[in-house]
């Protein structure tokens, strides 16, 4: 008894698993057969039912084949619909019409609709006979005679909607023409006009015939899938045009229904980003006006850090983003982005040099604007400090760009840095023959800077004895000037007071191409400082 039990214990639990998997199994038979390859069947426009296919007969190739048989009959007049009947053979049931097979019911079709075969191929058989009656009954004269008259009377009301949208858009020109188009100003900055009115004008003419185009594109299309309609022979393309129009606005609605959550979150995320950088530029701008003071951050840093800083928050932002813009998944997103990264790459690699030099020289301090620098054989103001690039003016007035790649490359002398606050020292070198005592020289040199205006007032001047060369003694004098940008001219004042000084004392300067004593010193007399035409000059 108690194995009897044992028995039937294991049966009663293996039932609902053997169930479990018949119901596995069915579903998976029901999936691929939702699966399967399907093809309509389609007579004057209209779907009659669905085959399916099989491996060596496509479902495409098989209903075009019984379409085209279906067609035949309805075309041949000594064919009668009472002769289309129902057949069993050895492949499933035929819907025959007389002695030839219109198609074969197999019990793969049965299955797709669910129903018994024998039951489907009942269906298709009354589907095939209405067909054929409605393919015969639209091709009669009184059927074409009658779709040829709706067909003049839909296009007689499509011409008069045309007409009127026509007079109507025509009215509408002449109406504003005539109250506004004089009223409408340009757009402009002071005298300069940034839109025309005339273009203004011709934008506004161009929004109304954009609108009622789109008005008359609604019945034009309504208008044309009606004809298409009428006739038999043009029934299927009229269908295949509301497909056309219909299909993608559907497709277009569902993606847009379906990217509304990731929509919603690229907003908010927006907006964050937005006020994120609104936060930071209120900080910097604090900073940039010493109302914030941070330790070892310059004021002047702060304009190019919030550009630096913004251009991260808006890449961490995009990063973020990207997962969730609608198409990113899809490989033409992927490509496009990867061939606008490899064109961003080999087109801005100098770009991006001279974008990095121009922060790394806003940090190291090498300049600022308005100082008097010199790069390579450039010297001039700094008027202009650009990611890119940085603009001087000479002295010349000439404007010099420089990239910015270059001159961090280079050596950057920056005369205003220091003339601030303990003067730019300005020196000039003269060779003086060893018959004048270097007392003198030193005496003449300091009182030739005394006489020189412009000069820094607390510092003093003084005399260095560079060297001894074969004819003459080098002394340099140096001077301390509290601009840079008038360096120009005190040293052009500094070398006319030492011509002056030595000529009063009749000390005579020597040339780098000294030969020889001359008979008579190389001096000017003071009486022939101002010989004509210098008489002008005297003060």
């Amino acid at each position: 008894m108690q194995f009897l039990a044992l028995i039937a214990l294991a049966l009663l639990l293996s039932h609902p698993a053997g169930a479990a998997g018949a119901a596995d199994g069915a579903s998976e038979t029901a999936q691929a057969e939702a699966e399967a390859d399907l093809a309509p069947v389609v007579i004057d426009g209209v779907e009659l039912f669905r085959v399916r296919g099989f491996s060596a007969w496509p479902a495409a190739k098989r209903a075009v084949r019984i379409t085209a048989r279906i067609e035949a009959l309805a075309a041949d007049a000594r064919f009668r619909t009472d002769d289309l009947r129902i057949a069993e053979s050895e492949f499933g049931t035929d819907v025959l019409g007389g002695k030839q097979r219109v198609l074969t019911v197999t019990d793969a079709d049965a299955r797709i609709e669910g129903v018994d075969r024998k039951e489907i191929a009942r269906k298709y058989h009354s589907l095939t006979v209405q067909a054929i009656d409605e393919y015969r009954q639209a091709r009669t004269r009184e059927a074409l005679t009658g779709a040829a008259i709706r067909g003049a009377a839909a296009t007689a009301v499509i011409s008069a909607i045309v007409a009127l949208v026509i007079w109507l858009s025509q009215r509408t020109y002449a109406v504003l023409g005539g109250r506004y188009e004089q009223r409408i100003q340009s757009v402009g900055i002071q005298s300069f006009q940034i839109v025309r009115a005339e273009r203004i004008w011709r934008a506004l003419k161009g929004m109304l015939t954009t609108a009622y185009a789109a008005v008359l594109l609604v019945p034009a299309f309504m208008y044309l899938d009606y004809i298409l309609g009428l006739f038999p022979w043009t029934r299927a393309f009229g269908a295949q045009l509301w497909a056309f129009v219909v299909s993608p606005l559907e497709y277009l609605g569902r993606g847009i229904v379906d990217a509304i959550p990731d929509l919603v979150f690229l907003a908010i995320l927006a907006v964050i980003a937005r006020y994120l950088l609104k936060a930071i530029h209120a900080l910097f701008a604090a900073i940039g006006r010493g109302d914030v003071k941070l330790t070892g951050f310059d004021a002047e840093w702060a304009a190019p850090t919030y550009k630096l800083v913004r251009v991260l928050v808006i890449i961490l932002a995009l990063v973020v983003a990207y997962p969730y813009i609608p198409g990113s998944s899809s490989d033409a997103f992927k490509g496009i982005s990867i061939f606008v990264g490899v064109l961003f790459s080999l087109g801005s690699s100098s770009a991006m040099a001279n974008l990095i030099a121009g922060y790394m020289m806003t940090y190291r301090r090498a300049f600022k604007l308005g100082d008097r620098v010199r790069i390579g054989n450039a010297v001039g103001d700094v008027i202009e400090r650009r990611l890119q690039a940085t603009h001087l003016r000479t002295t010349k007035n000439e404007e010099v760009v420089i990239p910015n790649s270059v001159i961090l490359n280079n050596d950057v002398v920056n005369y205003s840095a220091r003339a601030r606050k303990e003067g730019l020292i300005l020196h000039t070198t003269v060779g003086i023959g060893y018959e004048t005592a270097w007392r003198q020289v030193e005496a003449m040199l300091l009182m030739a800077a005394a006489r020189t205006p412009g000069l820094r007032s607390e510092s003093v001047p003084f005399v260095r004895l560079k060297s001894l060369g074969d004819f003459a003694v080098s002394y340099e004098l140096n001077i301390h000037c509290d601009s840079a940008q008038a360096m120009e001219l005190a040293y052009t004042e500094l070398h006319r007071n030492i011509l002056d000084v030595f000529n009063e004392y009749g000390v005579q300067i020597m040339t780098p191409a000294y030969e020889g004593d001359p008979a008579q010193p190389k001096v000017v007399p003071k009486k022939q400082w101002f010989s004509a035409p210098a008489n002008d000059l005297r003060s």
